[in-house]
């Protein structure tokens, strides 16, 4: 194991119980607990994209944020729903943002996930082309917006601009160096993350995927990642991909700790995302570090992974996930390699 980071969704609800009762309060948080996560030596800060949700929603201006406040931590996303997307705008947003990070953007994007609402991304002003779903679309979303990133000039300068132009073809600005390599494909199913391979993303796999085997979560989950790092290989891409997984893990080192999580599921569920995918939800790890070890070294998928991402309770407050993630780092993560 490489790296260790977090993972927020960005929960927030107007209840006594809450420390997150605003989208303000969400999105300061969000921010306070990446300075956090930085001093206490964790590697990456991600947050998950929702929409029509109490949730975190407009990834950028946090990235941006984060980026400014920090000065070493990965800052990402896991994942932005490619359907509701401007895939040239986005190019900007992320552009922008990358530069103000120093370089430190990790994108996590994907075809998106079952919404609040129906058809979401139409009121967003998007709808398949003729024939296609919406999963197409959401990847010819980010088709377009891989090509954007690699910035090459497309488009045709006005004869008598506004300002001068460089010679020939246009391309968007601002560009960051470097952030082409820097995209991440949130794959649902084994196939797509072969098709992530085949256009030079790396892999982000979460805790659910398509129940595909019938197997263990974690062993499915290692059988994606060896099917897309062939898939890689056969590519012939210069460079070594990255891939993640995600998990709910919690070392119980006190009182607090085994209050809330303590009697915490710790089998594999299945369910269904939409009405045709059977889908596998993967277990919470929850006990004391020395059994949490022993548990997380019988996980294949992590074994699999360079980079582990640890979903937070962020209602919980800064000051408690910040503990979350110091017991993991000081109690567990040094035995499983990291660092």
């Amino acid at each position: 194991m490489k790296k260790i980071g977090f993972l927020s969704f960005g929960h927030w609800t107007p209840s006594p119980q809450s420390q997150t009762r605003s989208a303000g309060d969400t999105l300061l948080q969000s921010i306070e607990l990446a300075v956090a996560a930085e001093e206490l030596g964790a590697d990456g800060a991600y947050f998950r994209v929702h929409h029509f949700a109490r949730q975190l929603a407009s990834p950028f201006p946090l990235l941006a944020a984060v980026g400014a406040k920090t000065s070493r931590i990965e800052i990402g996303t896991a994942v932005i729903d490619m359907r509701y997307e401007n895939p040239l705008y986005m190019a900007e947003d992320a552009g922008a943002a990358d530069l103000i990070a120093g370089g430190r953007l990790q994108l996590g994007i994907s075809r998106g996930s079952p919404e609040q609402v129906i058809d979401g991304w139409r009121h967003f002003g998007y709808q398949p082309a003729e024939g296609q779903t919406d999963a197409d679309m959401g990847r010819r979303h980010a088709e377009v917006f891989l090509d954007v990133l690699k910035g090459e000039g497309f488009a045709q300068p006005n004869p008598r601009p506004m300002f001068p132009n460089p010679p020939g073809l246009l391309r968007l600005e601002p560009y960051s160096e470097g952030l082409r390599e820097r995209i991440w494909w949130g794959a649902g199913s084994n196939a797509t993350a072969v098709w992530a391979a085949r256009l030079g993303m790396n892999l982000q796999s979460s805790t659910l995927k398509d129940d595909e085997t019938g197997e263990p979560f974690h062993i499915q989950q290692a059988k994606q990642i060896r099917a897309y790092r062939e898939a890689w290989k056969e590519a012939g891409h210069a460079r070594e991909p990255r891939v993640s997984v995600s998990r709910s893990i919690f070392a119980i080192v006190n009182d607090m700790d085994r209050a809330y999580f303590g009697h915490s599921k710790d089998d594999d569920s299945i369910g269904y995302i939409d009405a045709n995918t059977r889908a596998i939800f993967g277990r919470s790890y929850a006990a004391e570090p020395e059994a949490l070890i022993e548990e997380l070294r019988q996980d294949e998928a992590i074994a699999e992974a360079d980079t582990l991402l640890l979903t937070v309770p962020n209602q919980l407050g800064v000051e408690y996930n910040a503990h979350v993630i110091e017991a993991i780092l000081t109690h567990v993560a040094p035995a499983l390699g990291w660092r």
